[in-house]
């Protein structure tokens, strides 16, 4: 097997998936076009804000795909190249994709509403409390992780002190990347200019923020970075979304498409061959493929993140229902495609079956596609920068909005709605202020970011998956209380329930032996994530369970 049989394979799945199955879902959920989206219905120029389909679906793309898809399928490839496909083309076009739109439709038909608030509507008020500490708990996780994998990519200094000119590129570059994304938002915004004009625009900025990060770089230090970091998404889950959100995602788009057509192009230009094993068993360095493989695969097959932002921010901006297809599903589908081209570039750089043990997992995205595309006569140096300072837009942009729905969650969790704002009491008042609800999210998740990705990543993808389970199972209930058909809901729902409850209590035992066995290496480390998956498991255990007592209920004639 080599690179090009692998990628025609995943074309034909992916796209014909999208032409079949979306188009079938769509038409049995039913999508009006005539119908009065919430970006309009409720208009305010802040979070609902009616966009044009490209800049959605690159919001859309931009913040599912984080370093997810890039980081699991390569950490997965362990137990082989075989299991790990499968689980990207059937994950993401049976799990993934399916609830990706499911969640999106559901929030256009609640006025744009979250997750949450479907809970609350469909189930009861008591799961949508639960559901809402248990999203503000994950997204406390994703933005630790997801903030240190950003800093230890713009970090301009290497273990013995000497300067990593790469680092420093794609650091200046995306300094210089949020500065054209905040003046393209106000010329989209105030200038009122074509669409056509506006992508040159945006394109114009990019490739300078390129050139000036290539020849300009900076070197600062790893702590540093995680402040500014910080501070910076700390802004962008308060400013108006027309302001950073949206111009930066429809930058971004540009980026990552080109990347992800790059390295299309690259595969089938180098055919690199598949040197890991076919399948390496059951059971690998200590791990099983069950459930293992299905949590570290989470972003490019199915993800409870998508969830959030699909019904979070995304459905708040929709100009026409007919746009959530391509949006939520086409957005999903080309995220697998992300996870197989990863799965490409570590079986190339495999040596005797194995995945490589000297580099992360971008950097070996990065090596890779750098080397084929030399096949386009590109530098690899130049590739290398270029496909790094991708990977880090896309985690930038995910803890864009995973601070944003943390933030919203967290304040959404004390409102209380027979109450008016003028009547709460003080705790009620200072926990649904945003700056507050901002401050405390992102300070737990500085803390935890201190531990290292490394070491979060497993519990993340166990939190992700039982997410996605819930998301399901919400959606599943808003189907039948609507009388629409939800059974294509009802197989990943069960699946990844048990799938993600399995994990988390593996973790629990593992975290709890270590502390007291008093064998940890990291005692506040392993205390923080052995709290955090007692905490997720329980609230889990609890929403599961009130969702499908709802959805077993015999509806009333």
């Amino acid at each position: 097997m080599n690179g090009i049989v692998i990628m025609v394979i995943s074309i034909v799945v992916l796209v014909g998936a999208y032409l079949l199955y979306g188009r079938y879902l769509a038409k049995k959920w039913g999508i009006d076009p005539k119908a009065k989206t919430p970006a309009y219905e409720m208009e305010d120029g802040v979070d609902y804000v009616p966009t044009d389909k490209g800049v959605v679906f690159g919001h859309q793309f931009a913040s599912i795909a984080g370093a997810g898809p890039i980081n699991g399928p390569i950490q997965a490839a362990v137990f082989g190249w075989v299991p790990v496909l499968l689980w990207l083309l059937i994950g993401g076009v049976f799990f993934g994709a399916v609830q990706d739109f499911s969640a999106m439709y559901a929030s256009v038909k609640n006025k744009g509403r979250t997750i949450g608030y479907i809970i609350e509507k469909y189930i009861g008020k008591v799961g949508k409390k639960l559901f809402l500490a248990f999203t503000w708990l994950f997204s406390i996780l994703v933005v630790a992780a997801f903030a240190d994998v950003v800093a230890k990519t713009f970090n301009g200094f290497d273990a013995a002190g000497a300067v990593v000119p790469a680092n420093g590129s794609v650091a200046m570059t995306s300094v210089l990347f949020i500065a054209a994304a905040v003046l393209l938002g106000f010329i989209i915004k105030y200038a009122k200019l074509n669409t056509w004009v506006n992508t040159v625009i945006a394109v114009g900025l990019l490739v300078l923020t390129i050139v000036l990060g290539l020849n300009f770089p900076i070197y600062v230090s790893l702590g540093s970075w995680h402040l500014f970091i910080f501070v910076y998404i700390a802004v962008a889950s308060i400013v108006p979304v027309w302001a950073l959100l949206q111009p930066r995602d429809y930058l971004n788009s540009y980026l990552l498409v080109a990347m992800i057509v790059a390295a299309v192009v690259g595969i089938f230009a180098y055919n690199p061959a598949m040197n890991l094993n076919a399948f390496n068993g059951w059971k690998v360095g200590g791990n099983t493929l069950f459930p293992y493989l299905f949590v570290t695969i989470a972003c490019g097959a199915v993800s409870g993140f998508h969830a959030l932002v699909s019904s979070g921010t995304a459905s708040k901006q929709i100009k026409n229902e007919k746009d959530m297809l391509p949006v939520s599903f086409g957005a999903m589908l080309m995220e697998s495609m992300l996870g197989v081209v990863a799965l490409v570039t570590v079986g190339f750089l495999a040596t005797k079956g194995n995945v490589p043990t000297n580099m992360t997992q971008p950097q070996v995205f990065a090596n890779a596609i750098a080397i084929f595309l030399t096949k386009l006569s590109i530098p690899e140096d130049v590739s290398r920068t270029l496909i790094t300072l991708a990977v880090s837009a896309f985690a930038l942009t995910s803890l864009d909005s995973v601070a944003r729905v943390g933030r919203l969650a967290f304040q959404e969790f004390f409102i209380d709605s027979e109450k008016e704002e003028k009547d709460y009491n003080i705790v009620e008042k200072v926990c649904t202020n945003k700056y507050f609800a901002t401050g405390i999210t992102l300070v737990l998740a500085y803390i935890l970011a201190k531990v290292g990705y490394a070491s979060i990543w497993p519990l993340f993808g166990s939190a992700n998956q039982l997410l996605s389970a819930l998301a399901l199972i919400a959606c599943a209930v808003f189907f039948k209380s609507t009388k629409r058909q939800g059974w294509m809901l009802w197989v990943p729902m069960v699946i990844m329930l048990v799938v993600t409850l399995v994990a988390l209590t593996l973790t629990i035992v593992s975290k709890t032996q270590l502390l007291v066995g008093g064998t940890s290496a990291n005692i506040v480390g392993d205390g923080l994530q052995l709290t955090f998956a007692v905490a997720l498991f329980a609230l889990g255990v609890t929403v599961a369970f009130q969702g499908l007592k709802k959805m077993l209920q015999k509806q009333k004639a």
